[in-house]
């Protein structure tokens, strides 16, 4: 991929012919595109402390662009300690130039900053196209200093595909460029 082409150009000019020609498909329209990209944080303690969710709002921010919509509990779960309708997480969905420039952003900047990074795992596809990832800390984002943080928190990234198999959508992501592990073919 040329550094001076976006992705967005790149999947559209070199990724679109290899995927139809690879996989036969005779309609553009079947040819597997991204749709989402979906990023999430559970708060436990959220319900607990209202800087919690201040902080993570904010860090969600400055990592995608996008304010953050907080999500609340359906139904209190007394084991868990949670009442109902007391927020339990933040969630943003990015979307066409957000989407691609947030997945460039993963796999050139952010997943090689991971320490004895060797590759994302392919287990994590669910059987209809789509893939979910998840980061221990906030830290591997550049946007983010050690100084602002007050605790190590994880995110977990889905990447929403129009694929109709795994088989498809791993080809599409190796395409755009992601670092998956364990060599080049996809086993199910």
């Amino acid at each position: 991929m040329d550094i001076d082409k976006g992705l967005k150009e790149h999947y559209n000019s070199q990724i679109v012919p290899d995927l139809q020609e690879t996989f036969q498909y005779k309609n553009i329209h079947e040819i597997p595109k991204l749709i989402k990209i979906s990023i999430n944080r559970g708060l436990g303690e959220a319900s607990q402390n209202s800087k919690t969710l201040e902080k993570s709002i904010q860090e969600l921010t400055i990592i995608t662009g996008q304010k953050p919509i907080i999500t609340k509990s359906k139904k209190a779960i007394a084991g868990f300690k949670i009442r109902e309708n007391v927020p339990v997480g933040v969630s943003v969905t990015l979307r066409k130039d957000y989407m691609f420039a947030f997945l460039e952003r993963i796999i050139h900047l952010v997943l090689p900053r991971i320490r004895d990074f060797r590759g994302i795992s392919k287990k994590y596809f669910d059987g209809r196209g789509n893939y979910t990832f998840g980061l221990q800390d906030q830290l591997v984002f550049p946007e983010i200093s050690y100084d602002e943080i007050d605790k190590m928190r994880g995110i977990n990234i889905s990447i929403i595909t129009s694929a109709k198999t795994d088989q498809e959508s791993f080809a599409l992501l190796k395409k755009l460029g992601m670092p998956f592990s364990d060599g080049d073919k996809f086993t199910n």
